[in-house]
């Protein structure tokens, strides 16, 4: 069994990388342009948080080093991804996002790892108490798919929903829950079962709609605004290793 659930890690953390690294073709559009222009930084925080808190995870929790460095990568990649961002945001926008990097991706992560080694002494209470604050965060940031999809039923288009990103949710969500299972582990398959039911709902809508009359979309979206539409869907799949 546990030769099975590392076989079954390593392909969730082949997708993972992948996903962690979706995001390129954007902030390589950022680098040429030397600006953000309309994209949101947001997102990238909040998946650098994830990816950190998730590496603590996988460090303290024996058994669990799949999980550790595969969002050790993610932190990395998100890391340049933020960087770039502050690197070329608007000046009226680099002091509140550096701000909001400093409370997300610095004083929380820290917080969270000095409180809960403080609050226990043993090692498993600190490990499933990181597990906890981990899962929840993940269970929070699915609000995405949620607004991708009812924008999908409003519009009945899939413009906004690229089935690849909704491929990989799905498929991601499936692979990591699947680890869980076999590690039983209830932190990684309660965010991992819940990304697979919400991939399987944008699979199932993309198939109802992908060749639906499209009603009520604005002729004046930009494209900036489409990518951004597609990046926020999908920031959420990184977080789910």
């Amino acid at each position: 069994m546990a030769e099975a659930s590392f076989y079954i890690g390593v392909i969730g953390n082949v997708i993972s990388v992948l996903v962690f690294l979706s995001p390129v073709e954007t902030f390589w559009k950022i680098v040429k342009r030397r600006s953000t222009e309309e994209y949101k930084s947001l997102p990238y925080i909040c998946t650098l948080l994830g990816s950190s808190l998730w590496t603590y995870y996988g460090i303290v929790t024996p058994g669990e080093y799949l999980v550790s460095t595969v969002n050790g990568f993610g932190a990395l990649v998100e890391t340049i991804y933020v960087s770039l961002f502050l690197f070329y945001a608007p000046r009226h926008l680099k002091l509140k996002t550096v701000v909001v990097v400093a409370m997300l991706n610095v004083f929380f992560p820290i917080a969270a790892i000095v409180a809960t080694r403080s609050a226990f002494e043993d090692e498993k209470m600190r490990s499933q108490s990181i597990g906890f604050i981990s899962a929840g965060l993940n269970i929070i940031m699915y609000g995405s798919p949620l607004s991708a999809m009812k924008t999908v039923v409003t519009t009945k288009s899939v413009k906004y929903m690229p089935f690849w990103l909704s491929f990989f949710l799905f498929l991601n969500g499936a692979i990591w829950a699947v680890y869980a299972l076999l590690q039983h582990d209830v932190f990684l398959l309660v965010p991992n079962g819940v990304g697979f039911v919400f991939g399987t709902m944008q699979l199932i809508l993309y198939g109802i709609y992908r060749n639906a009359k499209p009603v009520g979309l604005s002729n004046g979206l930009s494209e900036i605004a489409q990518d951004e539409e597609e990046g926020l869907t999908s920031r959420v799949v990184p977080l789910l290793s």
